[in-house]
């Protein structure tokens, strides 16, 4: 049996592990250098060859690596009106409607119009029987000529001194009430003939020859309907902000018109107090006489509203937290949140803390980090040529 061994001794324990070092640090030389780097050993040539190579890579390059400003494309923000939209439902009506009455009753001896055929002030629409009134007429002329008789031989015998003052002012009077009665009985037979008061369209009508006609009863309407009127109500906040002649648009809900470009033409002068509302009548024109009068539109009117930043829509992004856009402040990249106020088809109309001298990114968006430099290309050559009266470049 082998005879038993004591503990190895202290220093043989530390003279095998100074020996284990140095072997680790041998095999770490050859197989891992980086490693011997990291806890200071190596000369100057291992570290410089351990560096990356300088101006590798753009603004993600490695760790310790130089980082290059990301390009992009951005403009500063513009200046723009968010519109005021009011719309509403209005029925048309015609800029004259007129309906037609006969003065007296009678029978229709004749039509001298039809049904939907344009007129014009003054045309006869149709003749009832005047044999009484054409008699009367035929009776005043003979009055009125007898007494110009009458007259001029009053005259002769006051010249020959046969005749009185009294005589004369007798033939006088005579022959002026002969020609009262003569204008009356023309007055009498012109009420046979119903006349057109004015100019447009004729609706149907409600006569026929052979047809006993009253006072009260209406024979057709006329309606002069080359401009149409429209009248709706606007909240009451539209007060003063509306005025004579503002623009309209107007789309006829039973289609197949397009938006009809009017304007304004009366403004009412109280609110109602029921609803709150201000009446407004807004002009259609109607030159090809396709509308008519009765017909329902939907009114649009535009006023300008608050003044609001404007970016590009391509700048905008979304987020978790809503939507913001990148700005470019001291050359370097700016998350700013920011709150849609209106969309337009050419830019976005927003709520934004921007100061002087942002530029909003428009080209380059997904490369952009909080922070990172950003260099700006082709601001000057994107940035429009003039100002408009709405869009302007913020100072």
């Amino acid at each position: 049996m082998p005879p038993k061994r004591g503990p190895m001794p202290f220093w043989k324990q530390i003279a095998l592990t100074l020996a284990l070092g140095a072997a680790g640090l041998m095999a770490a030389a050859v197989f891992a250098p980086g490693v011997l780097n990291s806890l200071g050993f190596g000369g100057a040539e291992e570290e410089s060859a351990a560096k990356p190579a300088q101006g590798g890579g753009g603004w993600g390059g490695g760790q310790g690596g130089a980082r290059t400003a990301t390009k992009v494309t951005a403009l500063p923000p513009s200046e723009g009106q968010i519109a005021d939209r009011v719309r509403a439902i209005g029925d048309g009506q015609a800029l004259r409607s007129v309906a037609v009455f006969a003065e007296t009753p009678g029978r229709v001896t004749e039509l001298r119009a039809l049904s939907g055929q344009q007129v014009q002030a003054g045309d006869v629409l149709l003749h009832l029987d005047n044999e009484a009134e054409t008699i009367a007429l035929e009776r005043a002329k003979l009055v009125q000529e007898d007494a110009v008789a009458r007259l001029e031989r009053a005259q002769q015998l006051q010249a020959s001194g046969t005749g009185t003052d009294v005589q004369l002012r007798e033939a006088e009077l005579s022959l002026r009430q002969a020609e009262l009665e003569l204008r009356e009985a023309g007055y009498d037979l012109a009420q046979r003939q119903v006349v057109v008061p004015v100019s447009g369209w004729l609706g149907i009508l409600n006569a026929e020859v052979g047809a006993q006609i009253g006072t009260q009863a209406e024979i057709a309407r006329v309606d002069d309907r080359s401009v149409l009127l429209v009248d709706v109500r606007l909240p009451e906040r539209m007060v003063g902000r509306v005025a004579v002649g503002d623009p309209v648009k107007a789309e006829a809900l039973a289609g197949g018109f397009g938006v009809i470009e009017g304007r304004i033409s009366a403004i009412d002068n109280r609110v109602d107090p029921a609803s709150r509302t201000l009446r407004v009548q807004a002009e259609l024109p109607n030159p090809d006489d396709r509308l008519r009068a009765g017909m329902a539109f939907a009114m649009t009117l535009d006023l300008p509203g608050a003044a609001a930043p404007a970016v590009d829509p391509l700048s905008v992004q979304w987020s978790r937290e809503g939507a913001y856009v990148w700005v470019v402040r001291e050359g370097k990249a700016t998350r700013l949140p920011v709150r849609i106020a209106q969309r337009e088809a050419a830019r976005v109309l927003v709520e934004a803390a921007f100061e002087p001298g942002d530029l909003v990114v428009i080209e380059g968006v997904q490369s952009v980090r909080p922070g990172a430099e950003v260099e700006v290309r082709g601001a000057e050559a994107s940035a429009p040529d003039a100002d408009t009266s709405e869009t302007k470049a913020m100072p």
